[in-house]
């Protein structure tokens, strides 16, 4: 896997949690600690994309 590819992969990730955290926040009951949990994935998702990015 080259490395563009695999930044487009964490970026697809990304994109997903994105939408699993907007569903999950609409739905009423969802537990806060699943939000903040698919949040924190999220922002290693970004932080790796941009540490790869730099490189």
């Amino acid at each position: 896997m080259t490395m563009s590819s695999h930044i487009q992969e964490l970026r697809r990730k990304h994109q997903t949690l994105s939408e699993r955290v907007e569903e999950a926040q609409r739905a009423p009951g969802t537990d806060d600690l699943v939000i903040a949990d698919l949040k924190k994935q999220k922002l290693r998702l970004k932080e790796e994309i941009e540490r790869l990015s730099q490189s």
